[in-house]
């Protein structure tokens, strides 16, 4: 209880502080915030993060269809409802009213809408099966030198406990005739993608083989990825799945343009592809007498008179005595005398009523209430029970295995990347989550092919959703260090947890490397000026002492750093001690002219500014 009362005391503050975030008076002073405003010498370009948003732009992918054997992005979605197929098929092997694949596919935009040009298949229901297929431009052959690359986006917009968003590729034949036909007994060369229930997390890659002596398949089911891939299924984002397998018979698994996977058919399967040569007798069994015992008991051994099995491990100390004042004839509970039995209780239904016990204050002042009993201490004569020690097994004939035959249904297959060639593809799933989308399907014989397809869509939608995440989570920053009180709100909400000094640290320490900002502008005095001053050397120092700094009113030096508007970076590294103090003296000499009037007004009127981005323009670098 207290921990579900700890989390929700988080989650809560979080959320308001995000609910006042998000008010429209909040929005419009965050914008207000951002405003593009030039400073006064017209020179300083503020940094517009939402003008960077609007330059990536999303735009339907147009490529020739001819250069690939599968190729769909959903946008256009009359000419991609004409290629998909729903299945009308029923399952044979479960019960009939849940056997038809009634599970409701539509094409749509994303609920995370990067462009209203983007639209996707959507599996819309829930714990429901569902198939669909569509036709390939062209059989895919397995018989030629290029390579098979499947690419597909999936985004678990609700999230994923149960089910899956994998792909098959089906096998060419009387099957793929007629798609509407199309349920889990299907024949399938390929099947890709993943697929989560629990804490079992799997990306597919199965392949089913057929044996080149009689004819049979098999599946063949890949190693798991070494790393769990969990955050597709909770982050609600679109992710890409990448499968490129070669005729050299070797595979490689990307998500999101990273390897997680890759080896050999031949060597990273289960069932392997080619059957052992030899295999055990099963003829042959282990005789009855065989002894695998590598150590016996010492037949010899004996058990010492004076050990005793039954020696209990602590006894109660000789030594100790009962304390002076120990009430033994006091309880230590009693009912306690206040209470009263209730008007409605019913002896029948809840029994004899008997009044709570609560502790008995006469055993307060007390060292203790109750029978006294010893403290136990180890027992000296404890040794356990007795067992005989182990000695190497004279008899020992090693572990038993049947001898090796020749394997009858050995075979060796060296290409087992020349597959049942496919004709197409399809989703055949049962989710209980629902809205599951699907986007950018491309079958291809050509990874640069691919790369580039995934740029024009994949690549656009994430880099415009992390930038737009990033310029939100700025935004916030941003907005809570200029409006303080919300921030001290939200700690308040805290309650002094954890949260609240995360989000102090957070937020005063970006506050803080405003201040600095504004002090550089506005040549206000710094704390720490002292201390920098001191590490600037003696030159600087006595800069600064015949400067003639006579005014009571100053306390130190104010620090002298050249804005960014002066130099380049490299410039000020080569900057020595003695240019330092020469700037240094010029900036006290020239402040020293102006009154402490005309100072506060100038840096009143500075730091009432919001802190941005600055960037030199191109003229002045």
């Amino acid at each position: 209880m207290r921990f579900k009362h700890f989390l929700g005391l988080h989650l809560g503050s979080l959320l308001v502080m995000l609910l006042i975030a998000s008010t429209p008076l909040v929005r419009a002073e965050v914008e207000q915030d951002f405003a593009d405003e030039a400073d006064e010498d017209g020179k300083v370009e503020d940094v517009q993060e939402d003008n960077e948003l609007e330059e990536i732009v999303y735009e339907s992918p147009v490529y020739d269809q001819n250069k690939f054997y599968f190729a769909d992005h959903f946008d256009d979605i009359a000419e991609s409802r004409k290629r998909w197929v729903k299945s009308q098929a029923k399952k044979d092997d479960i019960a009939e009213e849940i056997a038809k694949y009634d599970g409701i596919w539509d094409w749509e935009p994303p609920q995370r809408i990067v462009s209203k040009k983007d639209i996707g298949l959507v599996l819309k229901s829930k714990a429901k099966h569902a198939a669909i297929a569509s036709k390939l431009n062209k059989p895919f052959t397995f018989k030629g030198d290029s390579p098979l690359v499947v690419q597909y986006e999936v985004t678990m917009q609700e999230g994923q406990e149960c089910g899956g968003s994998y792909i098959k590729l089906l096998s060419h034949g009387v099957h793929t005739e007629d798609l509407t036909k199309f349920n889990d007994k299907t024949p399938y060369s390929i099947m890709f993608g993943p697929d989560k229930c629990g804490s079992d997390i799997k990306l597919h890659f199965i392949f089913r083989h057929v044996n080149p002596i009689n004819g049979s398949i098999e599946e063949k089911h890949c190693k798991k990825p070494k790393d769990r891939l969990e955050e597709p299924f909770k982050d609600k984002l679109p992710h890409l799945y990448q499968l490129v397998l070669r005729p050299d018979n070797t595979f490689e698994i990307s998500v999101d343009h990273k390897v997680v996977n890759q080896g050999s058919l031949l060597s990273e399967f289960t069932p392997a592809v080619n059957p052992p040569r030899e295999i055990d007798d099963p003829e042959d069994k282990k005789p009855k007498d065989w002894d695998e015992r590598e150590k016996i008991p010492d037949p010899t051994a004996k058990k010492p008179e004076d050990w005793d099995d039954d020696a209990p491990p602590q006894i109660p100390d000789p030594t100790a005595v009962m304390p002076d004042g120990w009430l033994e004839d006091e309880a230590q509970m009693i009912p306690d005398p206040s209470a009263s039995k209730p008007d409605d209780w019913d002896t029948e239904i809840d029994g004899e009523w008997e009044a709570p016990l609560i502790d008995n204050p006469i055993c307060e002042k007390a060292p203790g209430c109750g029978e006294w009993k010893a403290p136990l201490i180890p027992n000296k004569e404890y040794k356990g029970k007795w067992r005989a020690p182990l000695i190497d097994n004279p008899n020992y004939q090693g572990k038993w295995a049947a001898r090796k035959i020749p394997n009858p249904d050995y075979f060796e297959d060296l290409t087992p990347f020349k597959m049942t060639p496919i004709s197409a593809v399809g989703l055949e799933l049962w989710s209980m989550s629902e809205s599951i989308l699907f986007d950018n399907l491309i079958i291809a014989d050509d990874i640069e092919l691919a790369r580039d397809f995934a740029a024009k869509t994949f690549d656009i939608k994430r880099k415009y959703i992390d930038k737009e995440s990033e310029t939100f989570f700025n935004k916030i920053v941003a907005f809570f260090n200029e409006s303080s009180w919300i921030l001290r709100v939200a700690i308040v909400i805290a309650g002094g947890t954890p949260l609240s000094f995360t989000l102090y640290r957070l937020f005063t320490k970006s506050s803080s490397k405003e201040s600095n900002a504004e002090a550089k502008k506005t040549d206000a005095v710094q704390p720490d000026d002292v201390d920098a001053t001191a590490t600037a050397g003696g030159d600087a120092d006595a800069a600064a002492a015949s400067s003639g700094s006579n005014n009571s009113t100053q306390k130190s030096s104010p620090k002298t750093k050249k804005s960014d508007l002066d130099v380049k970076d490299d410039e000020v590294e080569e900057k020595g001690a003695e240019s330092a103090a020469a700037a240094a003296a010029a900036t006290n000499s020239g402040k020293e002219s102006q009154d402490d009037d005309a100072e506060e007004a100038t840096t009143g009127e500075t730091t009432t500014k919001s802190v941005r981005k600055r960037r030199v323009p191109k003229d002045q670098s």
